[in-house]
């Protein structure tokens, strides 16, 4: 078995991609509520 040693792992492609899910996430979430006011200025 492998010795551990705590905060030895590089932790900057973790980093990297939660950062490019939470961009994702935002510019989903802004998308949606752009297209749900739209819906709602132009159905009603």
């Amino acid at each position: 078995m492998s010795d551990h040693k705590h905060g030895d792992m590089d932790a900057k492609p973790h980093e990297k991609t939660f950062d490019g899910f939470m961009a994702w996430t935002k510019w989903s979430v802004i998308a949606i509520l752009v297209l749900l006011i739209g819906m709602a200025i132009f159905i009603s």
